[in-house]
């Protein structure tokens, strides 16, 4: 670069930066990321996005991108840039050709030895291991070209199996995750979830976008970050047994029985339904609420449920600081089950039915009357949510998993 990176480093105003642009390019064909090529032509790593992708139109409703502010880039095989060049293929024949090893060719190159790995790897014949170099140059322009069709329309049968999991309301990594298991040997019919997230969000438009969406649990037609939830401000006043003085084997869910209680909320705080999570299966019980949520009306809702399990599967409750439990004494003695309570403001201290209360969440929308759900519903939707595949089980269901524990513990 034959020019001085500028030290005023502050608001150049409409400012054209064409010799920062070409400089900047330059460095990225050589493999630089983003935020070290802006730091060293002296812009914003922002700028260098834009400058490669295209600036979004302000105050367009849809904010489509505009073309890239820089359309003439360093092509590869004018030099040494980022990829392989048709030159340094034609040299890679020669020295394989040589008996040359794979880092003796990186030494000539001065290419990395994954880079030329990779090459032979990708581009020689399957059959008897000889690499053509024009063929491989016409595979990379190939795999280069953009954009390129989206693997979810060029397989039918993928697409089918796709969306007939996000018809059973199960996440696109659960998806994929199932998709492995139940096709091991057809690397066709494998997927990432991102693929699957691309198809909905970026693909979709109109009519198609507002169907696909609908069929993601959050129902977002826009990807949004994490935040963290509220904290609850209810709190027990008297005879608790806090969560520090649980037992060990609570906390490495080696040992099933022990359980996650909360409730979620209808509109206005008038309704309610009870959630119960078994820790080691992640199982899901729904309590039936149709009277509301004062403490004795929980109580002998739990009770009732709770008495409807095994006794070795009745181990302990673990539940917020809610009033709904201000008589926890009396479950205990009803069902010999001792409850433990969160310190305030502390959700993940139950994280599996924090987790198991925002899934349920689909079937039951914040602001909506909860009591018009009878107890047939909500044994349904129970049902459903313990036939999703988790990730933390090695993708079983919580379903499976239970049922494995009923049929080991009879």
């Amino acid at each position: 670069m034959d020019f001085q990176i500028r030290a005023d480093r502050t608001a150049q105003g409409r400012r054209k930066l064409t010799r920062e642009r070409e400089a900047y390019f330059a460095l990225m064909d050589q493999g630089l990321s983003n935020g070290e090529a802006c730091r060293r032509v002296g812009v914003h790593p922002r700028t260098g996005r834009e400058w490669r992708n295209g600036r979004p139109e302000l105050g367009a409703k849809n904010r489509r991108p505009r073309p890239p502010a820089l359309v003439v880039r360093h092509r590869a095989d004018e030099g040494r840039g980022r990829f392989l060049s048709q030159d340094e293929r034609l040299r890679i024949a020669d020295l394989v050709r040589g008996g040359a090893g794979v880092r003796t060719i990186a030494r000539e190159l001065d290419r990395a030895p994954s880079t030329i790995s990779r090459e032979l790897r990708r581009n020689s014949h399957s059959a008897s291991g000889h690499y053509g170099p024009h063929v491989a140059q016409d595979r990379a322009d190939k795999r280069r070209r953009r954009p390129k069709p989206g693997k979810l329309a060029a397989a039918p049968e993928l697409r089918r199996v796709v969306q007939a999991g996000l018809d059973r309301r199960w996440s696109p990594e659960q998806i994929v995750r199932r998709l492995r298991r139940d096709f091991p040997d057809r690397p066709e019919m494998h997927v990432t979830h991102e693929t699957i997230y691309q198809a909905l969000y970026v693909q979709g438009r109109g009519e198609l976008r507002r169907e696909l969406t609908r069929a993601l649990r959050t129902g977002r037609a826009m990807r949004r970050p994490h935040r963290q939830s509220a904290a609850r401000q209810p709190r027990m006043s008297s005879n608790m047994v806090m969560i520090s003085e649980r037992p060990a084997e609570v906390a490495d869910r080696a040992v099933p029985g022990h359980w996650e209680g909360d409730l979620i909320i209808g509109r206005e705080s008038k309704s309610a339904i009870g959630t119960l999570v078994e820790r080691a299966t992640r199982f899901t019980l729904l309590v039936h609420l149709p009277h509301g949520r004062t403490p004795d009306k929980v109580r002998d809702a739990l009770v009732e449920t709770m008495r409807g399990l095994p006794v070795h599967l009745r181990r302990s409750l673990t539940w917020d600081q809610g009033s709904e439990m201000h008589l926890h004494h009396e479950f205990t003695l009803a069902t010999d089950v001792p409850v433990y309570f969160c310190d305030p403001r502390s959700p993940w201290q139950r994280g599996s039915n924090e987790n198991t209360n925002g899934l349920l969440r689909q079937y039951f929308p914040k602001a909506t009357e909860l009591s018009p759900h009878d107890r047939e519903h909500l044994t349904a939707v129970a049902a459903e949510l313990n036939g999703r595949p988790r990730k933390t089980l090695g993708w079983d269901t919580p379903a499976e998993r239970f049922a494995t524990l009923l049929a080991t513990t009879t």
